[in-house]
């Protein structure tokens, strides 16, 4: 286990660099850069690390781009799959989102599908990990992005809609609606409805 002290660091460092990449105001600028030098900072006084050159590791990742991973939660109740409807587009999708730092994988998804749909769940399969690029997303998305799929079992909760999502409901396969295409495709969603048929089926990948 990682002391509480680096996981408060890193926590704190990936807040400021999502900050530093999204920003067009200088004031924000500035406030996030501040963040990062605290970051550095308690990296730095917990470690033999220099100051200096803790920043300096920080800086030299502006700009640097790895795959973003985008988490999915397949959760199935009488032979139908959970779906959230976007305030953003209109559209339906699997609910998830971005996985957040100091989360495992099955944290993320757990905790996306709780805020989007209002059910507590508990991943138990890895059902597909999927580059984005590959899967015939529209609209194309900036950056490069991994979507990782888990099979989810309900333990508790009920419908809720949130801030992103303002309607929740089960799908049978004949009766999906129009997708949010940037989340989720129809080729998707027939995919897992054969690892329901079939749970014996090993998790797809690329």
């Amino acid at each position: 286990m990682e002391p509480k002290w680096l996981e408060w660091a890193k926590g704190l460092q990936a807040e400021a660099q999502n900050g530093l990449t999204y920003t067009q105001s200088e004031f924000e600028r500035e406030r996030y850069e501040h963040i990062l030098e605290i970051a550095a900072e308690m990296m730095a006084s917990n470690s033999d690390t220099d100051f200096t050159y803790v920043k300096n590791l920080f800086e030299d990742v502006e700009g640097y781009m790895t795959p973003r991973v985008d988490v999915r939660g397949v959760v199935f109740e009488n032979n139908k799959v959970l779906l959230v409807k976007e305030r953003m587009d209109g559209g339906w999708t699997l609910p998830g989102g971005w996985a957040d730092p100091n989360e495992t994988p099955s944290q993320s998804v757990e905790r996306e599908v709780l805020e989007e749909s209002g059910f507590l769940v508990r991943a138990v399969k890895v059902l597909a990990v999927l580059d984005r690029a590959k899967q015939g997303h529209t609209p194309p998305f900036p950056y490069h992005v991994y979507k990782l799929f888990f099979l989810c079992d309900i333990e508790g909760g009920k419908k809720t809609t949130s801030h992103e999502t303002d309607d929740v409901d089960f799908f049978g396969e004949d009766e999906i609606p129009e997708l949010s295409a940037a989340r989720t495709t129809a080729s998707q969603l027939s995919r897992f409805f054969k690892h329901l048929r079939d749970p014996e089926l090993p998790a797809d990948f690329d």
